[in-house]
């Protein structure tokens, strides 16, 4: 997971809440990847470059969406989807629809799972979450008292 510092210098998760809105970086999709293969083979692992390659791969056919039409994958992209809905990172979803002349029409879709991806990279700790759990209690005097006399004019 891409940390960054926060205000004691400890290392922390960029946010990814999983929500509707929330766009999967490839960094993101990587770690879950991984931890989910881990998850699922207790034994064996999945490389960083072959799940970094997958998480390429399937974000090139997403973009900012967070659903796909099956039609526009080939047999080798669709194997790899499914490989990755029996990991539990992406779910199928049907619609179907009757046309004019009476007949009736099925779409499959490939849907990322972003709450369970947001599980699987613990990124969900900062989401919604209590946010003084994150800043630290600070005294303002100490802070500010700190500051030299001049800061405070306004010229």
């Amino acid at each position: 997971m891409v940390l960054k510092e926060d205000v004691l210098g400890k290392p922390m998760m960029m946010d990814f809440c999983g929500g509707k809105g929330d766009v999967v970086s490839r960094f993101v999709l990587t770690t879950a990847i991984q931890r989910s293969f881990k998850k699922k083979n207790q034994e064996g692992s999945l490389e960083v470059g072959v799940a970094e390659e997958m998480a390429e791969h399937v974000l090139n056919f997403f973009g900012f969406g967070e659903r796909i039409i099956d039609n526009m994958l080939k047999t080798d992209d669709r194997d790899i989807f499914y490989m990755l809905e029996d990991l539990g990172i992406l779910k199928t979803e049907r619609e179907e629809t009757t046309l004019y002349d009476g007949r009736e029409w099925r779409i499959n879709y490939w849907t990322l799972k972003k709450k369970y991806i947001a599980d699987l990279t613990e990124s969900q700790r900062t989401c919604g979450g209590d946010i003084g759990s994150l800043i630290p209690d600070v005294d303002g005097e100490e802070l500010y008292g700190e500051l030299p006399d001049d800061m405070w004019d306004r010229t």
